[in-house]
């Protein structure tokens, strides 16, 4: 009995303890500021998926002329990617359809883009969306930035 009530109360700690480090973790990627929920889906075809399938819910930030997106459901405190500005060129802009509305957060837009060759989507809110493409446009002199 005694044994049974150990193990319970250390998987409840155990539990407990994860929690902790996931808003930890997210507390400290937010901490420099210049972050905004983001899901992303790497590597997609050049026709809609409308199944939802492939999207990564995540947080990027904003740093200098990159942007780092990180997983939210990860404990790795570096970001899982890492956009440079000068490599971005934003080719769509589109709602989600069908069950991409279930896979994403409400009120998202899909921003489809090409990043070194590979094509990626990335669903933000309307407001994020906006910063996002003022960071694109607000590149050095010389650089190019693409943004349809």
């Amino acid at each position: 009995m005694v044994l049974a009530l150990w193990v319970g109360v250390s998987v409840i700690v155990l539990v407990l303890l994860g929690l902790f480090v996931f808003g930890l973790r997210r507390r400290l990627i937010q901490r420099s500021g210049g972050t905004f929920d983001c899901s992303l889906r790497w590597d997609v075809s050049e026709e809609p998926d409308p199944s939802g399938k492939g999207w990564v819910y995540g947080v990027a930030r904003y740093s200098g002329d990159r942007v780092d997106w990180f997983r939210v459901f990860s404990y790795a405190p570096r970001p899982r990617r890492g956009l440079e500005r000068s490599a971005i060129e934003v080719i769509a802009r589109r709602l989600p359809e069908g069950e991409e509305e279930l896979a994403l957060l409400s009120d998202s837009v899909v921003l489809g883009c090409l990043h070194r060759g590979t094509r990626l989507e990335l669903a933000m809110s309307e407001d994020a969306l906006t910063g996002f493409l003022a960071w694109l446009e607000a590149a050095p002199p010389g650089q190019r930035v693409n943004v349809a």
